[in-house]
C-alpha cells in the first residue's frame, strides 16, 4: 500500500468512525448486527509539525537528485515546506538566493538503521533501552519506547552528516526483537514530535550467531541457527492462527479474540503493514529466511547488514527485497567474514536494491564518506557507476525501503523540502554540510553559531553544540 494510500486509509476510517458514532444514536431495526470496533492501531500517533522556513533558491550549484539524476550549474526553488523546481537558470520573486558556486545539493541523508536515542550520550547503562534481551521473541516491544529526544546523537548526526530522516531499530539480540520507528530529525520534546508523519512501522528480527549466542548462554532455545529458524516458524503459526480470528472477527462480528499485544506486531506484518528489517550476515541464512517469508506469506523489506549478499544478487532481486549495508566493517565475528568492499556496487549493477546504513552513533555522520568509499572501491574494480547513481544509496533507497519514497528521499516537485547544501563534493573527506533543511526550515547552518542545534540535556555541558 503507497503511503498516500495508507493516509488515505487513516483519513477514510476517521469518517467512517464519525458516521458509526451518528449512526449508534439512532435506533436499530431487528437482527442489525453493529459492526466490531477494532482496537487502536495508532496509539501514540505522531504530533510531528514543521518548523517555519522561508521561500528559498539555490544557485550554481551540482545538483544530485537522488533518484539518479545529476545537474551541472543547476538550482533547486522550495517554498511552504515542499520542492518547487529542480533544473537551471531558475528565478523566484521574493525567495530567498543562495549563491551555491562551488558546492553542490542533494536531498537529506536518510539511514535506514540507527539505535540513536535508544543507545544514545552518554553511553552509560542508564540509557541502554535498546534490546529487551529477556526473550528471542519480543515482538511486543517498541523502540519508539525508549526514544529519548535530547540524544545529542540526533544534532550530531544533522549537522556533521546531513541525515533528516533516519528509523529506529531495537537491537539484535532476539529472533524477533520489536517494531521500529522513522523519525524527522528534528528537535523536540517527545518522540512523537519528531514521528514521521504516515510512516509504517517496520519491524526487527535477526538471524545467526546474536540470538543463539544470547539464549544459548542462558541453556535455553535457540542455542544453534536451526534453533533459530525452529523458534521463528512457531512464532509465525501461532501468528497466523491469530490473524485468521481477528480477520474473521472484524468481517463477521461476534465475541472479540483475546488480545495479544505481541501477536499483533505479527499480525501486522502479515498483513503488510509492517516492513520487515532482518539483521543477518551470511547468504545462506538470507536464503533459509526468504523461503520461511514465502512459507507465512510475508516479505522480508530488507537485510540489514548483509555482509555476503553479493554471492546471492539475482535471489534478492528475484524476492525484491532490498540489502542495507556497510561500506567495508567486516571480520568482527564469524559470520560477518567473508566481506567485499564492492558489496553494494555489485548488488546494483546486479539491479538489486541496496544501500548504505551506519548503524552506529559516529558512522551516521559521515554516511556520504561511507558511500565514497564503495563508489572508489567499484571503480578500481571496474565497474562504472556515477556519483549521481551511488547517491540513490542515501536518498531514495532507504527512503523507499522505510515506506515513505513517495514523500521523500530525493528533490522532486511536490516532495518534503529535505535539503543540504554541501560546501564542496561530498564524496570527498573533506567535505561537510553547509547548510540543512527539513521540510523548508533551515536547521542548521556552520557559518551562523545560532543555527547549531542543542538539546536541552546539553544546555551548561562541556562540548555543548559541539560539531567538528
Amino acid at each position: 500500500m503507497t503511503l498516500q494510500a495508507r493516509l488515505l486509509t487513516i483519513l477514510a476510517a476517521g469518517v467512517l468512525g464519525a458516521c458509526a458514532a451518528q449512526a449508534d444514536e439512532a435506533p436499530q431495526s431487528a437482527g442489525t448486527r453493529a459492526a466490531p470496533q477494532p482496537f487502536d492501531r495508532n496509539p501514540f500517533p505522531s504530533t510531528y509539525r514543521p518548523y517555519g522556513g522561508q521561500p528559498t533558491l539555490i544557485t550554481n550549484v551540482t545538483v544530485l537528485d537522488g533518484e539518479g539524476a545529476r545537474i551541472d550549474n543547476g538550482a533547486v526553488l522550495f517554498r511552504d515546506g515542499k520542492i518547487v523546481a529542480v533544473g537551471q537558470n531558475l528565478s523566484a520573486d521574493g525567495a530567498q538566493v543562495i549563491d551555491g558556486q562551488g558546492k553542490w545539493v542533494t536531498p537529506g541523508v536518510i539511514d535506514v538503521h540507527s539505535h540513536l536515542g535508544n543507545y544514545p550520550s552518554p553511553g552509560v547503562d542508564a540509557h541502554s533501552d535498546g534490546n529487551e534481551a529477556t526473550a528471542p521473541i519480543t515482538s511486543e516491544v517498541w523502540a519508539e519506547h525508549s526514544v529519548w529526544p535530547q540524544d545529542p546523537g540526533f544534532s550530531r548526526a544533522l549537522a556533521n552528516g546531513g541525515v533528516t530522516t533516519l528509523q529506529i531499530l531495537p537491537g539484535s539480540a532476539n529472533l524477533m526483537g520489536g517494531r521500529s520507528v522513522t523519525l524527522k530529525n528534528v528537535y523536540a520534546r517527545t518522540m512523537q514530535g519528531m514521528k514521521f508523519p504516515g510512516a509504517p512501522y517496520g519491524f526487527k528480527m535477526a538471524c545467526g550467531e546474536n540470538p543463539k549466542r544470547v539464549y544459548g548462554s542462558k541453556g535455553r532455545i535457540p542455542s544453534t541457527r536451526m534453533g533459530n529458524v525452529a523458534v521463528n516458524r512457531a512464532t509465525w503459526a501461532k501468528a497466523a492462527d491469530y490473524k485468521r480470528k481477528w480477520d474473521k472477527y472484524e468481517e463477521d462480528g461476534g465475541d472479540p479474540p483475546t488480545r495479544d499485544i505481541q501477536l499483533d506486531t505479527l499480525r501486522g506484518v502479515l498483513s503488510g503493514e509492517i516492513l520487515v528489517h532482518n539483521h543477518c550476515y551470511r547468504a545462506d541464512e538470507m536464503a533459509i529466511v526468504m523461503d520461511m517469508a514465502k512459507e507465512f506469506g510475508y516479505r522480508v523489506t530488507a537485510f540489514h547488514h548483509a555482509v555476503e549478499s553479493y554471492k546471492i544478487a539475482d535471489l534478492l532481486k528475484a524476492n525484491q527485497t532490498c540489502s542495507a549495508v556497510w561500506a567495508d566493517w567486516y571480520g568482527f565475528k564469524m559470520e560477518s567474514y567473508d566481506a567485499v568492499n564492492e558489496n553494494l556496487a555489485i548488488l546494483e549493477n546486479e539491479g538489486a536494491c541496496a544501500m548504505i546504513h551506519s548503524d552506529d552513533a559516529n558512522g551516521i555522520q559521515r554516511l556520504n564518506q561511507e558511500v565514497a568509499k564503495v563508489w572508489h572501491a567499484a571503480r578500481r574494480a571496474g565497474m562504472n557507476i556515477s556519483k549521481e547513481r551511488a547517491w540513490t544509496w542515501l536518498a531514495i533507497r532507504p527512503a523507499q525501503a522505510l515506506g515513505v519514497g513517495e514523500v521523500t528521499g530525493s528533490l522532486k516537485p511536490g516532495k518534503m523540502a529535505d535539503v543540504v547544501l554541501w560546501n564542496g563534493d561530498p564524496f570527498s573527506v573533506y567535505t561537510r554540510p553547509e547548510r540543512v533543511w527539513v521540510d523548508g526550515a533551515l536547521m542548521y547552518d556552520m557559518n551562523n553559531p545560532q543555527m547549531r542545534p542543542v538539546s536541552d540535556f546539553e544546555l551548561g555541558q562541556p562540548g555543548e553544540g559541539d560539531v567538528k
